[in-house]
């Protein structure tokens, strides 16, 4: 039924009230209603009331009688519709359309179905179904509805594959922000507008929430520092940065929009700016992760029962996308971080393989991780598909076979869950395939590439590690290409007291990591103080493996990182092989202009 637009008088209209008799049908903003659950060949009588925004009602309106038809007055059904085809698609959303049929009653209107459930309907020949998971395929039909409701056989079916979560011809360039990297880095999250990278990236990944050991659910509200030994099995236990989170004041030279917090607000810290970020780049998805290197602990435990795995979930949906954050310092409380995180990035290091010293692991970790993503698509939909929002969920995932073989399941080959069911993208380690720990642990006595896109002839180690052979344990096993990104170190490895001989130093022993950026971190710089504080450190691409290192000379320093050339190398690969996009480990190391950020924004 339609009716005249009532006139606002005070205040606006806000909408209508359809009743029938004495009760309430149905509301609306717009002058025209549909009343549903009616009775067939019934004679009705209804009224509308105004309403405005102060909830002021008005008179009724003069009442309009209406009988439903009676079905037996028309038994045959309209034909079905023809040429039903996909005309717009999405991530998360088919718009489909079709041909019109007529009917001697009138059609009044249509009903598409995915599968056999009923996805949308509506009056004309086209309609979009939403609420869709990324790169999978559904099949649709459409039926008729005549005025008597008279119901179509089904149209032939039409089969839609929907995107990938960026698009096609998109790619993805994720970054990730150390919550620690406002210290002796002194980077802030400003530094990514004002370098430009906020600009080009697609997401930010904010690095690291912490597992709470006792309670087994995602930690927020507490300050308490990691050890420096990284040999302490407790290193992480129980750490956390609320002030850096969300408690520490930042000033206007600190401030994404160049206003000072005054220490009176329930967000402030790094989560206070990612939102003034988002307010200047609405575009940028940013993401919880949780894990890392230091605070993966604890998940095995998190993930080994329903019970478990169902209560960690609610957990960090309810503190991070919710954003019920614990009261800390007069900062946080309900909703407090509402609205700042747009999906969570877990970085379990390693599901079924030994991690950091004293992590809990074991074989039973493989089918648990399965089962914890499968946990936290199925809470993070509950969640966003009522309000129309596919809340992300991704994942660090290993480079090294072993480990994918021993806590991924990658493939539905033998019938089994694959994560990538539940993955709208998984971030595969692309660096880190050589290095010397800051203890002279690892491989302290002989130099090598540590994010080389192809395996390399002169490598001596017993296992080759490249970026090309890690994609490939993927894709060999059935993953989509669209469901991976390759990780981009922004920071360097080195060594020092290298033997000379090689190519320039390449796989030649040492005597251990060379001094690095900040004294607990050695053998590793960020890419910008790298370049400007190793003195005669000439720079080689190896064209071969695509590498990029340095050298100083005989019983010097030889370090390995990635730059622009390699880069765009690395890119244009990235792109030839039809993967998602690039991931940065992390951002803090780039120059103050964000030079390897252009880099790669180029390159894709």
């Amino acid at each position: 039924m339609r009716w005249t637009a009532a006139t606002a008088t005070d205040f606006p209209i806000a909408g209508y009230d359809v009743f029938q008799g004495g009760a309430l049908k149905t509301s609306t903003t717009e002058p025209a209603a549909t009343v549903t659950g009616l009775t067939p060949n019934t004679a009705y009588t209804f009224t509308v009331r105004a309403r405005d925004t102060r909830g002021n009602v008005s008179a009724d309106s003069t009442p309009i009688g209406a009988t439903t038809l009676d079905p037996a007055d028309d038994t045959t059904a309209p034909p079905a519709p023809g040429n039903l085809r996909s005309t717009a698609k999405t991530s998360t959303s088919v718009t489909l359309a079709w041909n019109a049929v007529t009917d001697p009653s009138g059609i009044a209107g249509y009903d598409v179905y995915r599968g056999t459930e009923l996805a949308a309907s509506a009056t004309g020949t086209s309609a979009t179904v939403t609420g869709l998971s990324p790169l999978t395929p559904y099949s649709f039909t459409v039926k008729a509805r005549d005025g008597y409701d008279n119901t179509s056989a089904a149209s032939a079916p039409v089969t839609v594959t929907t995107d990938d979560v960026v698009g096609s011809g998109e790619y993805a360039k994720v970054g990730y922000f150390v919550q620690w990297g406002i210290y002796g880095r002194q980077y802030f999250v400003k530094n990514l507008d004002t370098s430009g990278a906020a600009a080009k990236l697609t997401h930010l990944n904010y690095a690291f929430a912490n597992l709470d050991p006792v309670n087994l659910t995602c930690l927020q509200g507490v300050t308490r520092g990691t050890t420096q030994n990284p040999q302490d099995p407790d290193q992480g236990t129980g750490a956390g940065d609320a002030d850096a989170d969300y408690g520490r004041p930042f000033s206007a030279a600190q401030s994404v929009d160049g206003v000072a917090d005054t220490g009176w607000e329930t967000l402030r810290g790094n989560y206070n700016q990612l939102r003034k970020l988002k307010a200047k780049y609405p575009d940028l998805k940013v993401l919880i992760s949780i894990g890392g290197w230091t605070y993966s602990k604890f998940f095995a435990d998190a993930a080994a029962t329903p019970a478990s795995r169902e209560k960690f979930v609610r957990s960090c949906i309810d503190v991070y996308i919710k954003g019920n954050l614990p009261a800390y310092n007069g900062a946080g409380g309900p909703g407090s971080a509402a609205g700042i995180f747009d999906g969570i990035d877990l970085d379990w290091e390693w599901p079924g393989a030994e991690g950091h010293p004293g992590n809990h692991w074991g074989p039973q970790d493989k089918a648990n991780n399965t089962a914890l993503l499968a946990e936290f698509r199925r809470q993070l939909d509950a969640l966003g598909t009522p309000q129309g929002k596919r809340h992300l969920l991704t994942a660090f995932t290993p480079a090294d076979p072993a480990k994918i073989a021993a806590g991924w399941d990658i493939t539905r080959a033998d019938g089994t869950p694959s994560v990538f069911d539940s993955l709208d993208f998984a971030n595969v380690q692309g660096y880190d395939f050589h290095g010397a720990g800051s203890d002279n642990s690892w491989e302290p006595n002989r130099t090598g590439h540590q994010g080389n896109l192809f395996d390399d002839p002169q490598d001596p180690y017993s296992f080759t590690f490249s970026v090309e052979r890690a994609v490939r344990a993927y894709t060999d096993a059935g993953v989509n290409p669209r469901q991976l990104t390759v990780g981009f170190a922004f920071y360097g490895r080195g060594w020092q007291g290298v033997a000379a001989g090689g190519v320039n130093g390449e796989w030649q022993t040492a005597t251990g990591a060379a001094p690095g950026q900040f004294a607990e971190e050695a053998g590793t710089r960020g890419y910008a103080n790298l370049v400007a504080t190793v003195p005669g450190c000439t720079v080689y691409h190896d064209t071969q493996s695509v590498a990029t290192y340095c050298y100083t000379g005989a019983n010097g320093q030889w370090w390995t990182f990635d730059d622009a050339w390699s880069i765009a190398q690395k890119t244009a690969w990235v792109k030839q092989r039809n993967l998602l996009g690039g991931m940065i480990w992390e951002m803090s190391g780039d120059t103050a202009s964000g030079s390897l950020m252009t880099a790669l924004d180029n390159g894709l």
